[in-house]
């Protein structure tokens, strides 16, 4: 039996070089330290990489299991409130109570006194004002004049001119001796000695002497109870 060829140790032990895809046998030729220094170098590249692939992987994960932030509270700002707070002092009348005032309170003419005026029917409060008129006596219903505040076919709200100068700056009119009701909006011009038509051929005081509104002020009739001055109903 021939004998078989001997092989050197060294060459018995030797480990076959390990391919690395895309390096084809480049590195297996290259032998020597600086083959095994390259295969380290890229080694340690790859595991680098892996590293960092699977640390982007784990904090997109962690970052989508974290529960939605709660959306800040929001406050809610009434916006219709009113601008001023209401009058405790100006009295209501009503179907009960139709009271606005006693005789004293207006005790010379032209002395006025607001109130609110709320109607039954409708169940709309607007504001009001009833003046004590140079005519008449105090204990007579005649010698009293209450009317809404608000313009009889527009929004906008009418005003006691007792200040004469005021007319004359403000409306233009000359001449009054006398406070008189206004329209700001228009500058029309109510005189509360007179009497003006409406509908129906019907005189109502505060007939128009300025302006171009259509008809005297919504009147609203007075009764005299004892000493109490009562407003029972709106035209």
């Amino acid at each position: 039996m021939p004998d078989e060829p001997q092989t050197p140790a060294n060459d018995r032990f030797k480990a076959e070089m390990p391919q690395i895809p895309g390096l084809g046998g480049a590195v297996a030729k290259a032998g020597g330290p600086q083959g095994g220094t390259l295969l380290i170098a890229v080694g340690l590249a790859v595991v680098l990489l892996a590293i960092a692939v699977g640390g982007r992987m784990l904090w997109k994960t962690k970052k989508r299991s974290e529960p939605a932030s709660a959306p800040a509270a929001q406050i809610d700002v009434p916006t219709d409130a009113p601008a001023t707070a209401p009058d405790l002092a100006v009295p209501v009348a009503t179907e009960a109570n139709p009271a606005v005032a006693v005789i004293g309170d207006l005790a010379k003419p032209w002395d006025s006194r607001q109130f609110s005026f709320r109607n039954g029917t409708t169940g709309e409060t607007v504001p009001a004002l009833l003046i004590r008129l140079p005519v008449g006596s105090a204990a007579q219903a005649a010698g009293y004049w209450a009317f809404g505040l608000k313009e009889a076919y527009g929004r906008c709200q009418l005003e006691y001119v007792a200040d004469l100068r005021k007319l004359k700056t403000d409306y233009g009119f000359r001449g009054a001796s006398h406070p008189m009701v206004g329209n700001p909006c228009s500058r029309t011009v109510y005189d509360p000695l007179r009497y003006g038509a409406i509908a129906g051929n019907v005189l109502a005081r505060g007939a128009i002497v300025q302006g171009t509104d259509l008809r005297p002020p919504l009147g609203i009739e007075i009764k005299l109870r004892g000493k109490e001055i009562q407003a029972l109903r709106m035209e």
